[in-house]
């Protein structure tokens, strides 16, 4: 009787034994999915940069080409440009920026280059632009509410053309919004600024507001980035974004 005693006692042991490591087992897993869900979904990724400022100055950077948290892409015909990370030699001493150094390509042709962790709606955008050169055009500036490489929101001064303009990519067919006449000076630094509200779109050069427009294409978040055309050689410097 006493080993038979013994005999269930033991077992019974054995099952809540078992029982127990099998509850602890399924908390374990339900933490662990519940950690990855909080920090590797997109949603979550997408709430933590929904608010705040964004700042690429390039000081980082290793001269040479751009590193995989950039994406660049081409809109129109033609053979991608060449974005590297460069230094500028200037006045007050030299500092690394992103260019776009490629003067091969000609007529519609529109070369972009992003950040891949951007998604904004809501912002507001400034960039440094120098135009260095270029034979048919020197235009560059910002992109933003970027989908891909066919849609997108572009405002650009141009030295040759003396004009600073805002434009929408939809389709790979760019479209005028607006144009302002104004003295655009290769060779020097210039900032562009983009406050986009909604269907509101606001945009600045060297502080002054020139260009103002509604339009609800792109009523969605998207990369910022930017952009030249055709064999425009631009520098690029401090893009700052403050998500609104």
């Amino acid at each position: 009787m006493r080993f038979q005693k013994f005999v269930q006692g033991f077992f019974s042991f054995l099952i809540i034994l078992l029982f127990v490591v099998l509850v602890n087992s399924c908390q374990s897993d339900q933490t662990k999915q519940e950690k990855t869900k909080s920090t590797d979904t997109p949603e979550q990724v997408q709430e933590s940069t929904a608010e705040g400022t964004i700042q690429f100055d390039f000081e980082d950077m290793q001269p040479g080409d751009l590193p995989n948290t950039w994406h660049t892409a081409v809109t129109g015909k033609g053979d991608p440009g060449k974005w590297e990370i460069i230094t500028d030699k200037n006045e007050s001493g030299s500092t690394k920026v992103l260019a776009q150094t490629s003067m091969e390509n000609f007529g519609y042709h529109f070369d972009v280059a992003v950040a891949k962790e951007t998604n904004f709606k809501n912002l507001t955008l400034s960039v440094e632009f120098k135009a260095i050169k270029g034979e048919e055009d020197q235009g560059g500036g910002p992109v933003w509410r970027y989908r891909d490489a066919d849609n997108y929101y572009i405002a650009r001064a141009n030295p040759l053309e003396n004009n600073y303009r805002i434009y929408k990519v939809v389709d790979g067919n760019r479209k005028q919004l607006k144009s302002y006449s104004l003295p655009v000076i290769s060779g020097q630094w210039h900032s562009i600024k983009i406050e986009h509200i909604g269907t509101h779109i606001k945009c600045y050069y060297d502080g002054q507001l020139y260009l103002e427009v509604d339009d609800d294409t792109f009523m969605e978040a998207g990369n910022v980035g930017v952009w030249t055309k055709a064999d425009s050689y631009c520098l690029f410097d401090n893009l700052v974004v403050n998500v609104k």
